[in-house]
């Protein structure tokens, strides 16, 4: 296992278990199985719907709490100070757990920014409380950072977008760099790309033609294309956190840490790059994302 170093020293496995889009009832089986076979870091949200059951999971797994890093987000219906302050209870109600890990902005609603500044002075008071080991945000741009700088006093420690083969955010990933940011990303061998209301169909880099390339890198190191995906994000120095409710991708995933991909495989994969994202664009206004309720816990 590599662990990175955020920002303000605290560490975190480079590699974790991401559970957007798993089913409650396929979740605390997931988690259990995933700290079982050594991961050490677990990605959920309140908008997932499942933090009770990665909860569960954890606690089934038998792995002492303070061994598993532990991160979730908070949903726009939930941003502004207080509010956000009672979503920190509500997710460490369902989660079991009293303290967390990482907690982050899931979206950045440009056209309600200022719900957005609240939300994250919350976060910052949560961790001067010692709550919240690291505070973050989710799927935010260049500007959006910027935006939320010019008033923050605690630089997020990480920012979690859409990266994979396909589409990697070479300027997101600069604007964090920066600023110290670590780069995380979720879909990242692209696979979770449908978000209903959004789009028709499912994208999949799996699906892809130009596929190809990364199939034909795998086979020469004896490995998957997905493992190559995750090691070419992982040697390149960001988070991933693959979603798999599989016990074989779940260890298959995690088997990615005894090969390495030259300078001239990582560019090759670099080059695949089409700009095009999958999931939904961060500066489009959404009213619904206020219409969804947080369950309390």
């Amino acid at each position: 296992m590599i662990d990175l170093t955020l920002n303000n020293g605290v560490t975190l496995p480079a590699l974790g278990l991401g559970v957007f889009q798993s089913s409650p009832e396929d979740t605390a089986a997931a988690v259990e199985t995933a700290l079982r076979l050594g991961y050490r870091h677990i990605d959920t949200a309140a908008a997932y719907g499942n933090e009770r059951q990665v909860g569960e999971g954890l606690r089934a797994s038998g792995v002492d709490r303070d061994d598993v890093f532990l991160e979730t987000k908070v949903w726009p219906s939930d941003y502004g100070y207080e509010k956000t302050l009672h979503a920190f209870e509500k997710a460490t109600g369902k989660l079991g757990v009293d303290t967390l890990d990482l907690l982050i902005l899931h979206q950045p609603v440009p056209d309600r920014f200022e719900l957005v500044v609240d939300a994250y002075r919350a976060l910052e008071q949560l961790y001067a409380d010692g709550r919240v080991r690291a505070i973050g945000v989710s799927n935010f741009m260049p500007h959006h950072l910027e935006k939320l700088l010019a008033s923050a006093s605690v630089v997020p420690a990480v920012n979690q977008v859409e990266l994979h083969p396909y589409f990697t955010q070479p300027a997101v990933q600069a604007a964090n760099a920066q600023h110290g940011i670590l780069t995380q990303a979720w879909s990242p061998i692209g696979g979770i790309t449908f978000y209903p209301g959004w789009g028709d169909e499912r994208v999949s880099v799996m699906q892809d033609p130009t596929i190809v390339e990364i199939v034909e890198i795998a086979g020469q190191h004896g490995r998957s294309p997905a493992q190559v995906m995750l090691r070419w994000g992982i040697q390149q120095g960001r988070s991933v956190i693959p979603k798999s409710t599989n016990p074989e991708r779940i260890a298959q995933n995690f088997d990615v840490f005894d090969f390495s991909l030259s300078a001239e495989e990582l560019a090759r994969i670099d080059a695949l790059d089409t700009g095009v994202r999958g999931g939904p664009d961060p500066d489009v206004p959404r009213d619904s994302f206020f219409d969804r309720v947080i369950d309390e816990a």
